[in-house]
């Protein structure tokens, strides 16, 4: 643990009016702040299976918070050309993914007469609401202005979210990558504005072609390529467990937030975050 974690543990325990011999007597319980993580599923019915939906959709937003910090770490690692740094990011990211998606065969266990028996209980309440789940859209390149609305209410996430439209996506450092590297990539990629969705360029398309076609020169930006596809396979494998664990629960009932529920999670699945990248393969 570093001096900076030891000070912010003791001033939060010392507000909270705990003092605590930290580099003698910190306990595994007060390191992970379990007495706050593991008093956090409030059940709003008597219904035993209630702990079991809480319980997945926080693990499932601990993991999110998770990716968010790896894709941010590797974003900045690109853009200061630290290509073999954020490999070991994005490569965790990919098996972070692939434990959200085992997390809906145990939420798939719940039966629709299950869920009936506290649904009423959520009220409004909905996945579709989860703005980490956004940040990571937004991270990997899909914008969309609309989104922010649901998150007026709240200005602080509001502003975050809104900082994050504006930023350029781990794919635009990506494009900068293959730029720094020597490949013509058209102005109105690399200048694009970062708050609108990325859309498929030639230009991009011509460069990641050269780096499939001469791996050797070229492997550091023929690693990062696969990395990527790495997540968005991974992402969408995600979408569709979700969409198959809400049509085993509730069909094609709308969602609890007003969503179109499986349609609009099938809808989902035909988006692509870095589409040059999987045309390519028919082309080579």
């Amino acid at each position: 643990m570093t001096e900076n974690h030891l000070h912010a543990k003791e001033k939060w325990f010392e507000e909270k009016g705990i003092h605590t011999d930290f580099q003698n007597r910190m306990t595994y319980g007060e390191y992970l702040c379990l007495d706050k993580i593991l008093s956090s599923q409030k059940r709003l019915s008597g219904h035993h299976d209630e702990m079991l939906f809480i319980i997945i959709h926080q693990v499932s937003e601990l993991w999110m918070k998770l990716i968010l910090h790896e894709i941010k770490a590797a974003t900045d690692s690109i853009q200061k050309g630290n290509l073999s740094a954020a490999f070991k990011m994005l490569a965790r990211v990919s098996k972070i993914q692939s434990q959200i998606i085992e997390s809906w065969d145990v939420l798939s266990t719940l039966t629709p007469t299950e869920y009936m028996e506290f649904r009423d209980k959520l009220g409004q309440a909905s996945g579709f609401q989860s703005y980490q789940y956004r940040m990571i859209e937004f991270a990997l390149g899909y914008k969309t202005h609309h989104i922010l609305e649901i998150y007026k209410k709240d200005q602080e996430l509001y502003d975050r979210l809104n900082e994050a439209l504006h930023a350029p996506s781990l794919y635009d450092v990506s494009i900068q990558a293959l730029s720094k590297a020597g490949f013509e990539i058209h102005p109105r990629v690399l200048h694009r504005d970062y708050t609108q969705p990325y859309e498929a360029d030639p230009s991009v398309e011509a460069a990641w072609l050269t780096v499939y076609r001469d791996v050797e020169t070229y492997w550091d930006l023929y690693e990062l390529a696969e990395k990527l596809v790495d997540i968005e396979d991974w992402l969408q494998q995600w979408r569709f467990r979700h969409m198959k664990t809400v049509e085993r629960i509730i069909g094609f009932k709308m969602g609890t937030g007003g969503s179109s529920g499986v349609n609009y999670l099938k809808k989902v699945l035909d988006q692509r975050f870095f589409p040059e990248l999987w045309v390519l393969r028919t082309k080579l």
